[in-house]
């Protein structure tokens, strides 16, 4: 199938993400990747509140 990714197709990229970015720097840039996606969320969920009274 053209539309599945198998097991070797997971690992092919992985050994490729090891190779861009070394092992030494991957927790790092999960690290910044996960504040990211925290930072997307609270953004997200702070358009959804209703305003707050407004300052007077």
């Amino acid at each position: 199938m053209m539309g599945s990714f198998s097991l070797m197709h997971w690992m092919v990229v992985l050994v490729l993400v090891l190779l861009l970015f070394g092992a030494g720097k991957l927790p790092s840039v999960m690290g910044d990747l996960a504040k990211g996606v925290k930072s997307f969320k609270s953004g997200l969920k702070d358009e959804d509140e209703p305003p707050s009274k407004a300052l007077s």
